[in-house]
Order: C-alpha cells, then sequence, then structure tokens
C-alpha cells in the first residue's frame, strides 16, 4: 500500500531530477552530454504519433478543491491541474533517468562553469490567450515562486538560484548561487506564469479564478470541490513539438471529488469514471474482480517500472518530547510484525522496505561502511550513534529465528533504559508522569486494520496507540501545522536525489510550514550529510553520500519502516488504447496521458 502523503506536484518535480550536465548547448541536457533522442526526433518511443484524439478521460480524485493556484500554501488545487495549464521551459523523458528535452524553450546552454544557464524560448510558445511567453515572464516567474507568495516548499527548491537575468525578448540566463549539478535543469522545470495576467490579479489572494496558463488544456466547467472538466486546447501553440506528439489526446478529462476511498472503488466499478491507480493490496486482491473483470469489461493489470521506491513508514514527530529517546523509537518500531501483516493482510504482495532508497544503487549496503562513507561519517563520528558505524540497522522481522515475543522482550527492555515504567493504569509513563499515550492520524480507514494488530502489540508493552481518520482537508491542515503524534509518509526517492533532501531532513526545514519535513528532523551531521549529497561532484560521490545517510537515517529509528512493491497496479475500461511500449521511470497517471479512446 503506497500513501499518498506529498502532493503530485511533488512527485512530478522529484521523478523529474536530473544528473549534472555537461556544457552543451541545444534541445536537452543530460548526465554526459549523450541524449537518446537527437536534435531532430519526432516524438517519445513511449507514445504513439497516430494516437486518436477526442472523447472523453474521467478520473477520480480524494477530498475537494477550494482554489485555483497550485503554487500557494493556503487551500487544495484541483488535481492535474499544474500539469494541464502550466508548462516549464523543459520536460523530462520517461525513458531515460537523466535527460530532458526543450518545451517553452528551444535551446538551452549550460555554462562550463556550472554556475548559470541560458534558456531561449520558442517564437511559438504562447499564453492560451494567445499573447507570447517571454523572456520576462519567467523572470517575474522566478521572482514569484522564490516569494513568500508562493509555497514554503516552492521557496526552499528553488532558492539556490540567485537570479534570471533577462539577455533579450526571448532569451534569459539564470545564476545559481554556488555550484550545484541539478540546478540547470531545475531552472527548466520552474512553471512559468504570465507577468501580465498575475500583475492585474493576485498570485496568492486565492478562490476560483481560473489562471492563464500556457498548457494543453483549458479549465472548463466546474463545481467547487465536486468536480472539474479541462477542455483540450484546439489553438495549443505546442501540438507538433516532439515532447508533446502523441501525448494529452483526449477532448476533455473530467476529475470527480470523492470523500471516501470505498465509495469511489465502487463507483469505479459502476462506470462513473475509467481509470484507477490501486494503492490498497486488500482491494486488488479481493473487491477487483467478478462478472465485469472476467467477460473484459474492466482490465486488471499490473504494469512494471523501474522507480526508486525511497521510504513509506509510520512516522514519528519528533517535535513531541515522548519521541525524543532513540530508544523509545526503536522500541515502538520492535512492535510491528509486517511479516504478519504482509501474509494476513497484505496478501503476500509487498516487499519490506530496508532503505530510505529502496530498490536503488543509493541503499545503503549490507556490511560496516566502505572506506568511501567513512571519510564522510568519520568527521561526524561524536554525533552520530555508534550503530552507524557496525553493519547497516536492517528494520525487525518476525521470521525465524526471531518472533514477535522476542523483539516484545527487547522493546520492553528499551523502554525501561529509556525511562519508562508501568503505571497504573497498565500505560507506561516516564518520571514526569507522562503516560505513553499516542495519537495516530490518518486521512484514509484503509490503514485502520493495518494499525489495529500493531496497536494490540503495543498494548503489551504498556502504550496505548489511538488512530483517527479525518476528512483530507482537516488532514492537511494538520500536518501542513505539524499538528499530529505519528503519521503515515512517504518520501519518494529519484534516480538523483539532490534539493528535495534539503526538504525532507535539512533542519531548516523543521519549520517551514506545509513542508516535508514530516519526522522533525533537526540534526548537525544530518544537515551534512544532506549538503554532500546536494553538491556531490559525480554519480560515485553521490553514491557514497546517500548510502552514509541512509545509514543515519535507519540507525536513528524515525520511522516504523513500511513496504513496496516493483509494480503498479492499475484497472480501468476497456473502451481505451495505449502505446505499445512502456516507460521506465513514471507514474501510471502521467503515461495515462499518451492514451486514446477507442
Amino acid at each position: 500500500m503506497q500513501f499518498p502523503m506529498i502532493s503530485k506536484i511533488f512527485f512530478l518535480l522529484l521523478a523529474f531530477l536530473v544528473w549534472p550536465v555537461t556544457t552543451m548547448a541545444g534541445h536537452g541536457l543530460s548526465l554526459d552530454g549523450k541524449l537518446k533522442y537527437a536534435a531532430d526526433f519526432q516524438h517519445f518511443e513511449y507514445v504513439s504519433p497516430d494516437a486518436k484524439i477526442g472523447g472523453v478521460l474521467t478520473l477520480h480524485s480524494m477530498g475537494t478543491f477550494d482554489k485555483m493556484n497550485p503554487f500557494t500554501l493556503k487551500g487544495s488545487a484541483p488535481d492535474m491541474l499544474s500539469e494541464l495549464l502550466f508548462e516549464t521551459l523543459a520536460a523530462s523523458s520517461m525513458d531515460e533517468p537523466f535527460a530532458q528535452y526543450g518545451l517553452l524553450a528551444e535551446d538551452i546552454d549550460a555554462a562550463a562553469d556550472g554556475l548559470s544557464v541560458t534558456y531561449t524560448l520558442r517564437p511559438e510558445a504562447k499564453f492560451s490567450d494567445g499573447t507570447p511567453v517571454m523572456a520576462e515572464d519567467v523572470k517575474f516567474s522566478l521572482e514569484t515562486i522564490q516569494s513568500k507568495k508562493s509555497h514554503p516548499y516552492y521557496q526552499s527548491y528553488w532558492r539556490d538560484i540567485k537570479q534570471a537575468e533577462v539577455l533579450g525578448p526571448r532569451k534569459i540566463r539564470f545564476a545559481f548561487r554556488q555550484k550545484n549539478r541539478e540546478l540547470a535543469m531545475i531552472a527548466g522545470q520552474l512553471p512559468i506564469f504570465s507577468k501580465a495576467y498575475f500583475t492585474k490579479h493576485a498570485f496568492d489572494k486565492g478562490g476560483l479564478d481560473v489562471p492563464l496558463g500556457s498548457g494543453p488544456y483549458k479549465v472548463g466547467a466546474f463545481s467547487s470541490g465536486k468536480n472539474i472538466t479541462y477542455e483540450r486546447n484546439p489553438d495549443y501553440w505546442g501540438w507538433t513539438l516532439p515532447v508533446r506528439r502523441g501525448s494529452y489526446n483526449f477532448q476533455r478529462i473530467v476529475v470527480k471529488y470523492f470523500k471516501d476511498p470505498v465509495v469511489a472503488m465502487e463507483a469505479f466499478k459502476a462506470g462513473e469514471y475509467d481509470f484507477i491507480y490501486v494503492n490498497n493490496s486488500k482491494q486488488w486482491a479481493r473487491d477487483y474482480q467478478g462478472e465485469k473483470f472476467d467477460d473484459g469489461r474492466i482490465i486488471k493489470e499490473k504494469l512494471s517500472h523501474k522507480n526508486g521506491q525511497g521510504m513509506q513508514g509510520f512516522v514519528y514527530n519528533l517535535r513531541r518530547k515522548m519521541f525524543q529517546d532513540p530508544r523509545t523509537r526503536q522500541a515502538l518500531t520492535l512492535a510491528f510484525d509486517f511479516e504478519w501483516s504482509n501474509k494476513n493482510q497484505f496478501y503476500g504482495q509487498y516487499t519490506r522496505s530496508e532503505s530510505y532508497f529502496s530498490n536503488s544503487e543509493l541503499a545503503a549496503q549490507d556490511g560496516p561502511p566502505s572506506q568511501e562513507e567513512l571519510q564522510l561519517l568519520e568527521p561526524l563520528r561524536k554525533q552520530l550513534p555508534a550503530a552507524v558505524f557496525k553493519p547497516v540497522v536492517r528494520p525487525p522481522s518476525t521470521l525465524p529465528p526471531h518472533s514477535l515475543r522476542k523483539n516484545l522482550r527487547k522493546a520492553k527492555r528499551l523502554l525501561k533504559e529509556a525511562g519508562w515504567k508501568m503505571g497504573p493504569e497498565r500505560v507506561l509513563v516516564n518520571q514526569e508522569g507522562r503516560k505513553l499515550e499516542i495519537s495516530f492520524l490518518l486521512s484514509s480507514p484503509a490503514f485502520e486494520r493495518i494499525l489495529a494488530p500493531y496497536t494490540a502489540n503495543l498494548k503489551k508493552l504498556g502504550v496505548k496507540l489511538d488512530f483517527r481518520t479525518v476528512d483530507m482537508s482537516l488532514y492537511q491542515h494538520r500536518v501542513e501545522k505539524y499538528d499530529y503524534d505519528m503519521i503515515v509518509s512517504v518520501f519518494s526517492q529519484s534516480q538523483s536525489p539532490g534539493n528535495e533532501q534539503r526538504t525532507m531532513w535539512h533542519s531548516s526545514s523543521v519549520q517551514m510550514t506545509g513542508g516535508r519535513n514530516t519526522i522533525g528532523l533537526q540534526d548537525p551531521a544530518v544537515d551534512v550529510l544532506v549538503d554532500h549529497i546536494i553538491y556531490a561532484e559525480d554519480r560515485a560521490g553521490l553514491v557514497t553520500a546517500c548510502r552514509a545517510l541512509d545509514r543515519v537515517l535507519m540507525a536513528g529509528f524515525y520511522l516504523v519502516p513500511n513496504w513496496h512493491i516493483p509494480y503498479h497496479r492499475i484497472a480501468y475500461w476497456n473502451r481505451f488504447e495505449r502505446p505499445k511500449k512502456l516507460p521506465l521511470y513514471y507514474s501510471p497517471d502521467t503515461w495515462l496521458h499518451s492514451w486514446w479512446v477507442k
């Protein structure tokens, strides 16, 4: 089961992170100056240039929406708004891990010193009102996204771009504060806003006024919090671009909103929408079956991918005093019996996540740190737990010769060492008399059945855990304010981690409203390792830094590691065609844009 903690905008940014560029001017940037697609390429291989245009794609989302600007903090924007309306200077290939090609820009020139990149805009690039996209719009976009008007995440993400200098009507140069292997491409992922439009309309005022974009769709009819329709723009400027050909084939895309995931699932089977990405193992095994599946009206399918899996887990909020002692955190981790849950609740579908970089070469390897890792870790030895310098810490197991009983005994000893003792109500208390009572915040009732046996195991230790499911709006508000003891959180990872690591682990992000440091990490040693990742000079250095950070995070017991699967689970009504070739690095809903109605 994957938990959609972070927004799709964040996921797309992560998925498109790239490797350092060499000096080159042209249609794209890549790891070593070699691109899969030549300057005269016609389309990506995972699309079909002969795709039929027309028809309606109906999707679903959970929760609600109450604004039309996805780049601000307050409120919730409709799903897909950012990708369908707002375009970037460059677009990433889903079958290359470290390559990106011009979208609004026709030429990309990364400086040899790594301190700047120049983008030249296409003369045909236009906003949906017919006005041209100019360098002044790009400069305005950077300054807006870096300002307090935007979501704090974006302010942090683009902060290492020092300035944007207009060199001509359609030429702009981004200067960097320091060398950073990602910044040339991070600049290319900047969403471009119309300066004229947002000069007349306050960027951060909220509300449901539809903004002006340059993308392939416009917003059509909508009902606040209930549904929204996107209309394909026949006058879209970029239909013939190689990065667009074969994509965005539906005449209309409709998104319907639901409050309850079970109701949403039944609505899918009743034909109220067309496609679903399934993230519940029980539903996948038991509920996606029946006559409509047997006779082929609904297709149920697993799609392979090469995505790194990152980490999902039950996160401890270190802003709470009860989680400050790592022995307490380790004890709570020992009480979760993944093997039992996988067999009895997940139908054996999952693999335990043993790393913050699961399913990737970036994960810390078995055994003690390598010599290369020690060069980074030794200067921090006094600040790190001794376990970092021993064989990498793995999640507890109940596979023989281990057992839950043995794990709980160890947990009991750790809790005692941390100063907890049994109180009169069979609940642990500390020296201050505070009970070890934990409130677990959920946005989906699907996790309740998973937390129930975990709660029972904790009760044997004298730990009281209560879990509560709230509606998505309240959940989002509380998470943005870090108002929880524990939550389920996802830390997605790209093929080339970099700037986003700062928003997840660095001390500077611990108080960032709406940020991704859900753990509340504030550790100078972690900060140093994050910088090693961001400023790594080559792939080998990046791998070493990630493995070193992985060891430190695993040894800190900051969460109860969950699970992952190496494929996407989807179901859809059999009324679509799709390209023959799958991408390698993708989410199902992004590749869906290359499908078409039969």
